[in-house]
């Protein structure tokens, strides 16, 4: 009974960031009545020895209700104090800084978690980054383990792209405890006397305790290895580094993306694996001293009651070793749970068992519910614990020969593969959005190869590389050998591979999915296997109830607009970054929203101009979708347009059930004019959406100014507008005030970008819009803006409001 009302604890935690006032409100009085249903189920129970299933039933749902309110308030008071010391604003900064972290080294520099003591009351962590070569780094960093700085620079807030499906960074951010970036532009050393003066005694007397020396030499520890590595000529040392420590820093890019590809970047982190290979090892060593020099140790208690606690003492050491990372951390939990039951001498389920884990991890650290990491963690380990569960019920008495014995062993690793893989699909779609289909052959070679040998030769050489130099160099030489023959047949199998299969799914298709997987995973005879297919059919053949929506995206500085329609499906721009290869808004931002909508094809797409901000996402979008219908105001061949492509032009106009859309610039005459002037012939589209209320007539203006405005009010005299969306992302050269008095729209939209250059929107606009009474609302502090369209209502939703983290006061 305990397991189930603990996953009200951890299914309340889950919720961490959603606004439930109520529960906030009522949490108490539901923990109290749980309590009483308790302890009056208790007292029957000591009068009758006959069991009330009415008084269990009671219990268990009181108790898990209670323990669900509880969850959510305990997660949402940890993430309002979190949210407090969060920095919002871009600002130039001086911050007292003391670094305990090792750094992460990139191609651009390198990134450091520091301390900063003189922001606020207390310590807060930053991330510091240093635009500097990689190769300055090899040997020594600019910022030293165990010291203080004064460095100047700027504050970078963590900033997202509010937009359904896409990476939330803030949210990562948070559950790093990174309250913000911080651009260094200059390091001065501060000695303990200046760190003294200025303040900081309690925090320079902290660092001499014990526990803060320990973690310090556990970091030098991991530098060192680093180094060790960096300097050496073993071919495969940023893979050998990865797979030791979890530092990623020497692995190079196309390593990553191999594994990436293969479905394989989970080996990347620490995991239980790593953490029990090094106890079982230094354990098995312990286990042989003492049989040789102290065997009367196990006269005083059993054999692994005695070797318990140095078993724990090793996984304890390991995970901090690894920097205390959520798999390394469940696997901490677990063996302290599994040595309590020893010590006690109970019994426990292999099920009740992650969730005891799961449930304590949460109370220690319940941002670690926001991490993808806990739940496909927890989520592998219920699968492996089933298997396990089946094996154990096979009779045991039976002999095998080693052969059959070997036959048993690939069978049930080809078994735990394909069910780990179809178990995790949902977790992995809803995460990730795509999938590697050659993930489970690819884990079925590597994961034996790293687990077997590679991981134990590498922990092995690590140990003894301090102690007997020259076999711990040979040890680390046969491992980069071992490493480069699994690399070599990753790459064939990389050749083989098909690019990674994008999925769209929508959540009441996921919802169908997990359904389904629920029915094939309950025990044979429970309910027939083919039923679960009933929840496979809508994500294979594409089925949705598909809802009229409007979509301002969240692109940063630039635009995005999709329209969903039951008969139409109609993408005006697809925004774009600077520079797409290095970060591409098609495929972080623009493709994860569409996948999330369940889009498969679309029908339109229109870009207003070819401006990058514009249209600078639409290769990837045309590689990942169907594309019935191109236009723009000009062909470029730079764009890779197909044969679907034409120009747009005023007068064009589609009509669908309850919609029209039509083209009001530029005129056909004007058409030659738009590769000179992009912004002015800009294509303005106009949305009517019959017999909705309140907002009914959009006005889309791309890139267009003041004179494509004045030539719209004589052109279309009668042009209703309820939402208009600003001109060149609200810059002050568009959106005249005639223009805004004339339509005098319900409502004004800016998409323009966190701190973007040109301070759009404009102040001056901003003005205008204020003078004439005319609401503002900008992606940026509203994130996604969403126009709802059900039976003649319109309902207005700002993904910024859907959870705390991304709110802005």
């Amino acid at each position: 009974m305990l397991k189930l009302i603990l996953i009200g604890w951890i299914a309340g935690i889950a919720l961490m960031g959603h606004n439930l006032a109520f529960i906030n409100a009522t949490w108490w009085i539901w923990l109290v009545l749980a309590i009483l249903i308790f302890a009056i189920g208790f007292y029957k129970k000591r009068q009758s020895a006959v069991r009330q299933p009415l008084s269990i039933f009671l219990i268990l749902i009181s108790s898990s209700w209670a323990l669900f309110c509880a969850g959510y308030h305990f997660a949402d008071q940890a993430l309002q104090q979190r949210l407090q010391f969060r920095e919002t604003q871009t600002q130039p900064f001086e911050a007292i800084i003391y670094i305990k972290k090792i750094d992460e080294l990139s191609d651009n520099g390198h990134k450091q978690i520091a301390e900063v003591l003189n922001r606020y009351d207390q310590p807060v962590n930053w991330f510091l980054y240093l635009k500097k070569n990689k190769d300055q780094f090899d040997l020594s960093s600019p910022l030293k383990l165990g010291s203080y700085y004064k460095v100047y620079g700027t504050i970078k807030p963590a900033h997202s792209y509010a937009v359904s499906g896409a990476f939330d960074q803030e949210k990562w951010f948070l559950q790093q405890n990174v309250m913000s970036a911080f651009s260094v532009k200059q390091i001065e050393l501060l000695s303990d006397d200046e760190v003294y003066r200025l303040g900081y005694q309690q925090h320079l007397k902290q660092q001499q305790s014990i526990t803060a020396k320990f973690l310090l030499n556990v970091e030098m520890m991991r530098l060192s290895f680093r180094l060790k590595l960096q300097t050496s000529n073993y071919q495969n040392k940023g893979l050998m580094l990865a797979l030791l420590t979890g530092d990623e820093s020497l692995l190079s890019d196309e390593i990553k993306q191999q594994f990436q590809l293969l479905g394989i970047s989970h080996l990347l982190a620490i995991s239980g694996p790593h953490v029990l290979i090094f106890a079982l090892m230094l354990t098995w060593l312990l286990q042989k001293v003492i049989q040789r020099y102290c065997p009367q140790l196990y006269l005083w208690q059993p054999r692994q009651i005695v070797l318990l606690f140095p078993f724990i003492g090793c996984v304890l050491l390991y995970v901090a070793f690894v920097g205390f990372e959520i798999p390394a951390l469940r696997t901490l939990l677990t063996v302290c749970i599994v040595g309590f039951f020893l010590l006690v001498r109970q019994s426990i389920r292999p099920f009740a068992l992650l969730v005891y884990s799961a449930s304590l991890l949460l109370i220690f650290d319940p941002f670690s519910i926001l991490s993808a990491a806990f739940w496909l963690s927890y989520g592998a380990c219920f699968i492996l614990l089933r298997i396990y569960q089946t094996i154990a019920k096979l009779p045991q008495d039976q002999p095998m020969t080693y052969v059959q014995k070997g036959y048993f062993a690939i069978k049930l690793l080809v078994e735990s593969q394909w069910k780990i893989f179809v178990a995790l699909l949902p977790l992995v779609l809803i995460f990730f959005q795509q999938i590697s289909l050659f993930a489970p052959l690819t884990n079925l070679i590597a994961i034996p190869f790293l687990s077997m040998i590679v991981i134990p030769l590498d922990i092995l050489a690590a140990c003894l590389s301090s102690i007997i130099p020259i076999l711990g160099t040979l040890l680390f030489y046969i491992n980069d050998v071992c490493l480069s023959i699994l690399l070599w047949i990753l790459s064939f199998l990389q050749q083989a591979s098909p690019a990674l299969y994008g999925v769209s799914c929508t959540p009441l298709m996921m919802v169908s999915l997990i359904v389904g997987l629920i029915i094939l995973f309950l025990p044979h005879g429970t309910f027939p296997k083919a039923w679960s297919l009933i929840g496979f059919l809508p994500i294979l053949l594409g089925f949705k109830a598909q809802p009229t929506v409007l979509n301002i995206l969240d692109v940063g500085q630039g635009q995005a607009i999709f329209l969903q329609h039951p008969e139409q499906t109609l993408m005006i721009d697809t925004g774009g970054s600077y520079d797409e290869t290095k970060f591409s808004i098609g495929e972080r931002v623009v493709i994860p929203f569409l996948r999330q909508q369940g889009i498969r094809e679309l029908n339109h797409v229109m870009l207003s101009h070819l401006d990058q901000d514009h249209s600078g996402a639409f290769p990837k979008i045309q590689n990942a979708f169907a594309i019935e219908q191109v236009q723009s105001n000009e062909y470029r061949s730079t764009m890779q347009f197909k044969d679907n492509f034409s120009l747009c032009q005023q007068g064009q106009q589609w009509t669908y059930t309850n919609l029209k859309i039509e083209v009001l610039s530029p005129r056909t005459e004007d058409l030659a004019l738009a590769s000179s002037q992009q912004n002015e012939q800009s294509c303005v589209i106009y949305l009517t959406f019959s017999n909705a209320q309140p907002y009914q007539h959009f006005l889309i203006m791309g890139d267009a100014g003041w004179e494509t405005e004045y030539k719209l009010l004589q052109q279309y005299p009668d042009l209703k507008v309820d939402v208009l969306v600003l001109g060149h992302h609200g810059s002050k050269h568009s959106s005249a005030y005639d223009f805004l008095a004339i339509l005098r729209p319900k409502l004004a939209i800016a998409s323009a970008g966190f701190d973007n250059r040109y301070g759009h929107p404009s102040l001056e606009l901003q003005q205008r819009l204020k003078a004439l009474n005319i609401p503002l609302f900008t992606t940026v502090n509203a994130g996604t803006i969403s126009f709802i369209f059900d039976q003649g209502q319109v309902q207005l939703k700002q993904q910024r409001q859907q959870v705390k983290w991304l709110q802005r006061k």
